[in-house]
């Protein structure tokens, strides 16, 4: 499986914070049947993001783990004003191994009108946003229509795999789980910090897709996608996801076209 959301590089954010700490969570990573982590170090007001030092430490890490699994490197980025505006000047400081795809956080208090455009500028750029863990976002708890014209525009959706077992609360459980069942969720991730606390969960989190959903949609949202998306790669074919597009003009300029290149 790959884990492309995990805050794994040590003393970098509110993740691990001693290089122990870090080799543990690889660990249990391992045990459950993880082969590849990319390690997304917030970039916020809160904690400075340095990417030389992510590179250091990160390399650090890969070879204290001997080759036992592949670790790559991105970023959780959130949707400040001035992130917005560098990344429009340095866009592979920020994506996932330096490649296409950005994951994208928004704050908890409030998103604003104009995040559309912005989605249809980084797209524009050749920059996909992967929005991440929607169902744990108080205002899309509120407004989950809100995630339609971002979809149509190109996003794709990150679920935090813990969620689909209660972790965050009834309400975000069964966001994640509508969201599914609309085939809006592109990927699953474990959002991991720590080995007690907000824990590695792919492997909790594939066999609740097994489950509920099937094999194949577990395989695509665990590995054929998250592994794409590690390699810079376009998605393979994806099931429609119902109620987005209320037309093919809309297929046509958003999801299908922009993503998988249809």
């Amino acid at each position: 499986m790959f884990d492309v959301h995990y805050h794994l590089i040590f003393g970098v954010d509110d993740g691990p914070q001693t290089i122990e700490d870090s080799l543990a969570m690889a660990e249990a990573s391992i045990a459950e049947g993880v082969t590849h982590i990319v390690a997304t170090p917030h970039a916020n007001d809160t904690y400075k993001f340095d990417p030389v030092v992510n590179r250091e430490r990160l390399a650090m890490l890969q070879e204290r783990l001997e080759g036992r699994i592949t670790l790559g490197l991105g970023c959780d980025f959130h949707l400040s004003f001035d992130n917005i505006h560098d990344l429009y000047a340095r866009p592979t400081r920020y994506t996932i191994n330096s490649k296409q795809y950005l994951l994208v956080e928004f704050a908890d208090f409030g998103i604003p009108q104009q995040i559309t455009e912005v989605f249809r500028n980084m797209m524009g750029m050749g920059v996909i946003p992967i929005i991440t863990h929607p169902e744990r976002n108080p205002v899309l708890l509120q407004e989950p229509e809100r995630l339609v014209d971002w979809i149509r525009e190109g996003c794709l959706l990150q679920v935090t795999a813990a969620s689909l077992r209660g972790r965050f609360g009834p309400k975000s459980e069964a966001m994640a789980h509508d969201l599914l069942r609309k085939h809006w969720v592109h990927l699953i991730a474990s959002d991991a910090h720590s080995v007690e606390g907000r824990s590695p969960s792919m492997g909790r989190g594939h066999e609740a897709l097994v489950e509920k959903y099937g094999q194949e949609t577990a395989d695509r949202l665990c590995i054929r996608n998250p592994g794409a998306i590690f390699d810079g790669e376009r998605l393979p074919e994806q099931l429609r996801p119902v109620g987005i597009h209320g037309d093919e003009g809309h297929a046509k300029k958003g999801l299908l076209s922009r993503v998988f290149g249809k």
